[in-house]
């Protein structure tokens, strides 16, 4: 199992923020195989760790950490594929929040999760006896613990976010806020500059939240044909991708974001598929296989793309996969594999 990958259209997002820092990154292309060809081809798509390390080359190079938030403000609608051009031609900036977050996995799969849009009705905190204020939040998952080569991924999706939804409804003042689960870090006077709102660090997700009203506000650029005829397509794309998954996989798609800091449970599982823990169970029986079976070889795949592909320390990647220690990981890991995790990734490096 992949740890994930992203359309190359996210890539025309690296190059117009370095050329915005002053910069070329043809050596950088070419250090990562992708030529034009490829950032041309509608079908090409790039793994979500290779992009990680690209974007710490960016980084740098242009010895800018901020390098996301650069990123974000430079991203449009035609970056983000069906999902951005479904927001583009939305009605409203609710709809707009909606259709990015639906279509995200179009162009973008992480095994940790999908980005999700709430409009709900929260009490007004500042008196007792009020109407209740309705706001948007538009949450991306987690991809803790942070270092180095993922701050920047976060950054550039909620700083993306945040400006084309300035950028729909032709203002600067729809977002509430802005809040990123981890602390604050050194670069954190960018975030004062990058955002026209409250920045909140240390929270417990990476989400931005859009104003009550102005989930109403029209887009600049709506129309209703082209939004319908758009979404006829992009329910096509999404109905062969569902399709072209078994059961099992399904499975595996939920167990993902699940599996952090602890054992998922098959009750878990089955409220993620919106399904009954026996019918989650007679289908995998179905397909010849079994839940513990399933969440096995889950582990087993991505403890394997852990090792090879990031630079997560043991402990962490124990963490991520629901292991109560690294010690009983590195046990796990030497069945699957036949050797330690540190011998596999020191092989795996001198093979590349």
């Amino acid at each position: 199992m992949k740890l994930g990958d992203l359309s190359v259209s996210y890539m025309h997002t690296v190059i117009k923020a370095m050329h915005e820092l002053g910069y070329n990154i043809d050596d950088i292309l070419s250090n990562f195989l992708l030529s034009k060809a490829s950032l041309s081809s509608p079908d090409a798509r790039i793994s979500i760790p290779k992009f990680m390390r690209l974007g710490h080359a960016c980084i740098n190079k242009a010895s800018s950490p901020w390098f996301g938030l650069v990123m974000g403000t430079v991203t449009s609608p035609t970056h983000l594929g069906f999902a951005g051009l479904l927001a583009n031609s939305s009605e409203n900036i609710a709809q707009a929040c909606h259709q990015l977050a639906t279509y995200e996995v179009l162009s973008k799969y992480n095994v940790r999760g999908q980005s999700q849009f709430n409009s709900s009705l929260v009490a007004n905190g500042k008196q007792k006896i009020h109407k209740n204020q309705q706001r948007g939040i538009l949450q991306f998952y987690s991809i803790a613990p942070y270092n180095e080569y993922n701050y920047f991924v976060v950054d550039s999706i909620i700083s993306g976010w945040y400006h084309i939804i300035m950028d729909l409804c032709g203002r600067n003042d729809a977002i509430e806020k802005v809040c990123f689960e981890f602390p604050a870090p050194s670069y954190e006077d960018k975030y004062r500059e990058h955002f026209n709102c409250e920045v909140l660090f240390n929270q417990a997700n990476n989400y931005l939240i859009v104003k009550g009203e102005a989930l109403d506000w029209c887009c600049t650029n709506a129309c209703r044909s082209t939004f319908t005829l758009l979404q006829r397509y992009a329910d096509a794309e999404l109905a062969k991708f569902e399709l072209g998954q078994n059961f099992r996989e399904k499975v595996c798609r939920a167990l993902g974001p699940l599996l952090n800091g602890s054992t998922p449970t098959l009750e878990q599982v089955s409220e993620q598929l919106n399904m009954a823990s026996w019918t989650v169970r007679r289908k995998l029986i179905e397909e010849g296989s079994s839940y513990q079976q399933t969440l096995n070889e889950t582990r087993k795949d991505l403890a394997l793309s852990y090792v090879c592909d990031t630079a997560l320390t043991l402990g962490e990647i124990a963490y991520l996969l629901g292991f109560g220690s690294p010690t009983a990981f590195q046990r796990a890991f030497k069945r699957w594999a036949g050797v330690a995790p540190g011998q596999f990734r020191q092989a795996n490096k001198a093979r590349h």
